[in-house]
């Protein structure tokens, strides 16, 4: 012991009880997203009566763009001021977003409280990805992220099953949204009363760190700026910015299903609780098939899982403007939530293989950054392709765009894991 601290330990069996607590906090950080996923949608055109597309994805633009520049200063802050105090600010962000759902006169309060939600969203699951990483050390990273994607992306498909049921029974409003101010009570409790800090532990990986035997990582050493940390990042690094392009393309995918599947299913007169099956079923099989692609690329490896999950997600989005169908439509939900299980935990995975551990936060922060900028991508290019050529049409293009990218990584990506 020293003080009264603990010395800390690598690895998922030494910090079992931390690490479970973190996956339970991002099940309610998820959780959060879910509340709204089936209904504000159907919420738009109902009581809003909002009819042009672009317009009614302003809720998910506002979400993605405040949540991706969250994201950066969460990894930044983390590393600066230490892991669990930008946890608590993320949930104290929260509080209010249920209750501005409930109240919403009008859809500019609906689009704030997306403000909120994405800020909140930026800095909670920022940090407890941060912190998972910190805990497991260096052989398990896919197992930590996967754990820790499939407690959150469960979270929204249950929540997302749970008010569509809630809306078709009791209304748009308020119902669905009481689950939001649960998860917000729980989160906030369990953040300030139970969770631990981590940062020791990326400190003492640090001391423990070595390059790889091909001299590949001979640049990424400590002591890196923010701004080279971003550079390469974003743009300079193979593998680090052959991720951050990839996670832009997948979260362009959710924000496009966020905004658009709902409206798609329903234009076949679809009920609303089928609709919540549907929305459940990508984020479920998402969650729960990275319990296994975690594991997998702590096995075989990182790149051939991110490629061939790409490659699995264009040929969904195909499926989805092709089909008309309620068992079609289940089809293809199913395959994109699986090619985006390949690939979600494995790019965080290769975050963590590559950055030092004395700026993998802020590395995280950039990726994210990146990732979740997608979902802005996704409702600005799904709302104009939607109302110029209608909901099929932006589809296609996502499932294009989808394409290129798994070619990308084929190209550009280097196999990370050691």
């Amino acid at each position: 012991m020293t003080g009264t601290r603990p010395v800390p330990r690598l690895g998922l069996r030494a910090n079992l009880a931390q690490f479970s607590l973190l996956v339970a906090v991002n099940a309610l950080v998820g959780g959060m997203v879910g509340q709204e996923q089936t209904v504000l949608p159907l919420l738009a055109e109902r009581e809003y009566g909002l009819s042009g597309y672009t317009f009614l994805f302003t809720y998910v633009l506002a979400f993605g763009v405040t949540k991706a520049a969250t994201n950066y200063f969460a990894g930044t802050w983390s590393d600066r001021f230490g892991r669990k105090p930008v946890l608590l600010v993320g949930w104290i962000i929260a509080v209010p977003v249920p209750v501005m759902l409930i109240w919403a006169p009008t859809w500019d309060w609906v689009v704030a409280a997306n403000v909120l939600l994405g800020i909140n969203q930026g800095l909670t699951w920022s940090t407890t990805v941060i912190m998972k990483i910190d805990l497991a050390g260096p052989r398990q990273r896919g197992l930590a992220m996967g754990l820790n994607e499939a407690a959150g992306y469960g979270a929204v498909a249950l929540t997302a099953l749970l008010a569509g049921y809630l809306g078709a029974r009791y209304g748009l409003r308020p119902a669905p949204f009481l689950l939001g101010l649960s998860y917000v009570a729980l989160g906030l409790g369990l953040s300030a009363l139970a969770v631990r800090e981590t940062r020791d532990h990326a400190r003492l990986e640090a001391t423990q760190h070595t390059g790889r035997t091909d001299g590949r990582h001979d640049h990424l050493h400590a002591g890196l700026t923010s701004r080279q940390v971003f550079a390469l990042t974003s743009l300079n690094e193979p593998a680090l910015s052959s991720a951050s392009h990839a996670g832009m393309v997948n979260n362009l995918n959710f924000g496009l299903a966020w905004g658009l599947f709902p409206l798609l299913f329903a234009s076949t007169g679809t009920s609303v609780d089928r609709i919540g099956v549907l929305f459940a079923l990508y984020p479920a099989v998402w969650g729960v098939g990275q319990l296994i692609s975690g594991p997998l690329s702590d096995r075989w490896g990182r790149k051939h899982l991110i490629t061939g999950g790409m490659v699995t997600q264009a040929a969904a989005l195909a499926l989805i403007a092709t089909a008309d169908t309620f068992s079609s439509w289940v089809l293809a939900t199913v395959l994109l939530g699986a090619g985006t299980a390949m690939v979600y935990p494995t790019l965080l995975a290769v975050i963590g293989d590559v950055a030092h551990p004395e700026w993998r936060g802020r590395a995280v922060g950039v990726y994210r950054l990146w990732r979740d900028g997608g979902y802005a991508v996704g409702a600005l290019m799904g709302g104009v392709v939607a109302d110029l050529w209608g909901l099929r049409a932006a589809v296609w293009a996502a499932a294009a765009i989808t394409a290129v990218a798994a070619l990308l990584v084929a190209v550009r990506m280097y196999e990370t894991r050691r």
